[in-house]
Parts: structure tokens; C-alpha cells; sequence
């Protein structure tokens, strides 16, 4: 603390001197009381923010787009659970082409062991073995016979024969064999040339399978091509994106879909420019994402909420406390899509119906204001094509997780199919079956 200067022994330049320091030092306290005042209130208005978060429900799986790995798992009961009731009993139906056939008559009875080799015999039991032949590596060994020329007097060699010409000693059906249990059955290298040497008798090496990876990208790429040009040629995209961790780097694994075909692609970004990349100068009449600004306005018509997102977020509403406005919308999304379900079942006139009758119960909805100041997650006319085309985008999740995708729209009714998600394991089978052929 400054000691106070004793004011009688200060002539009158020495207390003016004295005052005007002192309203120095008073405006800079001003002025560092007005700085710590609002820094005080703007931790006072975090504080509040942060209270309020407090009182939300946890994200999970169910209300959120936290993945299942991530969810916590309540602990299950200890007991066992108790015996279902009983069901009539089943087996195993009988193999339609046996690859061999015994038939085994009776020489004797077996009650009173009477000889009964000449009695006309029917089929009374028939049943299968099922085995495995032992799993041998078919090797066959080329030798190119050649010798010296008596005309030009120059050695000469066979030409090796089509499909076995020299260069890797592994076969077309090894290589998928191996590609298919390297990326569908995710068996690392190492295990993956134990269980080579285990179960075929074929030592492969580590870097042996690494080679055979890598002559197989361009088959991987005449596919991959051949689907994005089925995907650009239709009407309708369906894509979402989602973490993925290369090496010590996260980076993004974005899906592009629509009915049976689907194309992966792993980016370092998560921006527009993955799909600009995509697309090229295609632009589809319907795109189905979530709401990801990277994800909006790229279709030309109209772009499809994904029912799924919105269906989560509904039931996050519900967890916080909303009992006016998440419950209905909730259950209006989810009776949607079970009618997407069964659209292929239902005439045009049915669906019109129903997309009329759901379309009146959303107006209704959106006149309703939620409790608990929770935000609408319809609120613009934009967003009502989720009724009007009911297209999930559930299967990008989950295949990133799977699902389906329809469209209630008359119009559309026979170019949209159910999803079945085509990756890595596909492509496998293909070559395989190519090579087979």
C-alpha cells in the first residue's frame, strides 16, 4: 500500500500534481472494472449455458448420431433366463444333390434276425453326412521344353500355354480366395498366411499376399468406375460420411448410393469438395443426406431429408422433456417409413392416400409449440418433401450401417429398389466368380 503524503507540508503545484495523478489512476480502474464487468458476464451467461446443458439428457445411439460402439450398455441381469417354452421339433432338410448315394439294404431282421436279403426293399430312413474332402493346393508344374535350332542353329523354347504364362505362381481363384479373407473376414497378414499353411499346406509369405493386393487394384478400379457410372446415370443419390482412422490421422469414409450399386470413398476432408470430386459436372434430380452443409444443394429438384437423423433428434426432444411437439413427429416419421417399407405392395391410388393423409397430420404438428423451448425440426416448407418423398437415408449409416430407401411418389415407384450395400466384399466375390468362369 502507498503511504498517504501529509498534505500541509505540499505547496499548491505539488497537490495539483497530486490530483492529477490520481484521476489517472482513476480512469485506468474505470477502465479495467468496465473490462472485468463484462468478462464477468460473459462467464456469467456461459455458467447458465452450461447449467442448462446439465439438465439435457446424455447423447446415445437412439437419440443421436453417436455410434453403437460408443453407447453405454447397461448391465444385464446375472440370471440365466428361463427355459422358452417348447417348439416342435427341427432338422436339418436333406441336401438336394448328395454328391453320392448309398443305399444300404438289410441283410437280416433285427427283431428275429431272419434272413431278408431277397425281400423287395423301400426307402424307410434317409439321412446326410456332410464332410469335407482333404484340402490339397492344386500345383501343376509348366516345363518349356525347348532346344537348338538345326536351321539357324540358335536355341529356340515353348511358348508357355494360356493361363499359365510365367510371372506370380498364383492362381486367379488364390488371389480372391485371399482378397476375400483379407478384407470381408478382416484376417490380418500374419494370420492370414498361418492359416494358408494351416488348412491348404501352402506357405505364402506375408509380402507374398501384401503383392497380391496390390496387382488386384485394377480390377478393383474397372469396378469401382463401372459402379459410380451406374450411380451417376440414375436419378436419385443417397450419401452420407462418417470417421475413419488412417494410420494416426482421422480422415472421413463418404458413401454414395443408390439401390444395389454403392461406391466408398476415404478423403482427408470432410468439405463439398468430396462430392464436387464425385459428381463431376452430374447432378443428381433427388439427393438423400443429412443435414451436413457439405451435403445440401446438389440436386436439381429436391433434396430428401434423412427420416433417420430426424428421427433421433425427435427422440432426443423426448428425452429432454418435450411432450408436445417430438412425440407426434416422432411417431409421424416412423409410421412413414414402415409405409416405405411395403411401398412395392401398395397400388399408386394407396400411396397417394397415405402421403395426402400423413402430409395433413405434419401441418398439424407444425402449429404446435414445443415445451422446454426445444426447437422444431420441421419448420419450413422445404423440409416437407420428407413426407412427400419418405426416403430414409438410414442404409448410408449404417453401411455405414444399412437400411432402406424409397420413395412414396407414384411417379418414382419402380426405379427405387431396396438397398443391399455393395463394398469390398462384393467385389471379391465377383473376381472370384470370374476367375471360376
Amino acid at each position: 500500500m502507498i503511504p498517504s503524503p501529509d498534505l500541509a507540508l505540499l505547496d499548491s503545484a505539488a497537490k495539483d500534481a497530486l490530483i492529477r495523478t490520481l484521476i489517472e489512476r482513476l480512469n485506468d480502474l474505470t477502465v479495467r472494472l468496465e473490462v472485468l464487468e463484462a468478462e464477468n458476464a460473459a462467464l456469467r451467461k456461459e455458467n447458465a449455458e452450461l447449467r442448462v446443458k446439465l439438465d439435457l439428457p446424455p447423447k446415445t445411439p437412439d437419440n443421436s448420431s453417436t455410434p453403437p460402439s460408443q453407447g453405454h450398455k447397461a448391465s444385464g441381469a446375472a440370471d440365466a433366463k428361463p427355459k422358452a417354452k417348447p417348439h416342435a421339433g427341427a432338422h436339418r432338410p436333406l441336401h438336394p444333390n448328395p454328391t453320392q448315394r448309398r443305399d444300404v439294404a438289410a441283410s437280416q431282421c433285427q427283431h428275429c434276425r431272419a434272413d431278408v436279403s431277397g425281400v423287395m426293399q423301400t426307402p424307410v430312413h434317409a439321412y446326410d453326412r456332410i464332410e469335407i474332402p482333404e484340402i490339397k493346393p492344386d500345383v501343376t508344374r509348366v516345363a518349356l521344353l525347348g532346344g537348338m535350332c538345326p536351321c539357324c542353329a540358335k536355341p529356340f523354347k515353348a511358348a508357355p500355354p494360356a493361363g499359365l504364362e510365367p510371372g506370380s505362381p498364383f492362381g486367379a481363384n488364390l488371389r480372391a480366395f485371399a482378397i476375400y479373407l483379407r478384407f470381408t473376414q478382416a484376417i490380418s497378414f500374419e494370420r492370414l498366411s498361418r492359416l494358408f499353411s494351416d488348412l491348404l499346406g501352402l506357405e505364402i509369405s506375408e509380402g507374398a499376399l501384401v503383392n497380391m493386393l496390390d496387382d488386384s487394384k485394377q480390377a478393383f478400379a474397372r469396378a469401382a468406375n463401372l459402379i459410380r457410372a451406374r450411380l451417376l446415370a440414375g436419378t436419385i443419390l443417397q450419401s452420407d460420411e462418417t470417421s475413419v482412422r488412417v494410420g494416426k490421422r482421422t480422415w472421413w469414409t463418404w458413401v454414395f448410393h443408390h439401390a444395389e450399386d454403392a461406391c466408398f470413398v476415404i478423403h482427408p476432408n470432410r468439405s463439398r469438395a468430396v462430392v464436387e470430386q464425385f459428381l463431376g459436372e452430374h447432378r443428381p434430380d433427388f439427393w438423400v443426406s443429412d443435414r451436413l452443409a457439405a451435403q445440401m444443394n446438389w440436386a436439381k429438384k429436391d433434396h430428401q431429408v434423412c427420416l433417420a437423423h430426424l428421427i433421433r433428434d425427435a427422440q432426443y426432444a423426448i428425452d429432454a422433456g418435450d411432450t408436445a411437439f417430438a412425440p407426434g413427429l416422432r411417431k409421424l416419421l416412423s409410421r412413414a417409413c414402415k409405409i416405405a417399407g411395403r411401398r412395392h405392395q401398395l397400388a399408386d391410388a394407396t400411396l397417394r392416400a397415405y402421403a395426402y393423409k400423413l402430409d395433413a397430420e405434419l401441418d398439424v404438428l407444425l402449429r404446435i409449440t414445443p415445451a422446454h423451448g426445444m426447437p422444431r425440426f420441421v419448420p419450413t416448407d422445404d423440409e416437407r418433401a420428407l413426407v412427400k418423398l419418405l426416403a430414409a437415408n438410414g442404409p448410408c449409416q449404417r453401411q455405414i450401417r444399412r437400411g432402406l430407401s424409397r420413395t412414396l411418389r407414384p411417379t418414382c415407384r419402380r426405379g427405387i429398389s431396396p438397398v443391399r450395400m455393395i463394398g469390398c466384399r462384393s467385389l471379391c466375390l465377383v473376381l472370384m466368380r470370374e476367375s471360376l468362369e
